[in-house]
């Protein structure tokens, strides 16, 4: 762990840790997707990964501007919100409830990212680094509109999961 002295210091830390989050999701979105029954949710699945790899591109923008590497830090905590969806994958539920709980896990990752990207865009503020907090806000906005589409998926998948008959009927 490298030594923090600064404010800059943990920015770029807290930036490469979101670096290897976004990088994470590249790879864990297809199986979300491939895992999903619900078109709809297959279909934002598919697109969110479009737009995460865009920031991973914003992410690699911002290291060039801060001149700093974006890899060296492993983001622990997707990688565990990230495996938790892995096991609502291989749970044997019914797809209504495999659905819901693959959103549940979505959801976990959107609030993960969305707090980070404010968080990283106050830093920026501070340190008046005015382009890369316009382009923190911009992907926190995203990240904020993929939560709501999973919200307005989950309405429907929800309520089809509670219907599901339970295995004991």
């Amino acid at each position: 762990m490298p030594k923090l002295e600064n404010l800059h210091d943990l920015l770029i830390l807290e930036l490469q840790d979101l670096y290897s989050a976004e990088t994470q999701l590249v790879k864990a979105l297809p199986k979300l997707a491939k895992a999903a029954s619900d078109e709809n949710l297959r279909t934002l699945f598919n697109d969110h990964l479009e737009e995460t790899k865009e920031h991973v591109s914003r992410l690699e923008r911002i290291a060039d501007l801060l001149e700093f590497p974006p890899k060296g830090q492993k983001c622990q905590g997707m990688e565990g919100l990230i495996a938790e969806g892995a096991e609502r994958i291989d749970d044997e539920s019914q797809p209504s409830v495999r659905d819901a709980a693959l959103i549940c896990a979505a959801q976990k990752a959107e609030h993960y990212e969305i707090s980070s990207y404010g968080t990283l865009r106050t830093f920026a503020e501070l340190l008046g680094y005015d382009e890369v907090a316009e382009l923190l806000q911009e992907t926190k906005e995203e990240e904020i509109a993929a939560d709501e589409k999973l919200s307005g998926v989950a309405g429907d998948i929800n309520v089809e999961a509670e219907e599901e008959p339970e295995e004991n009927d």
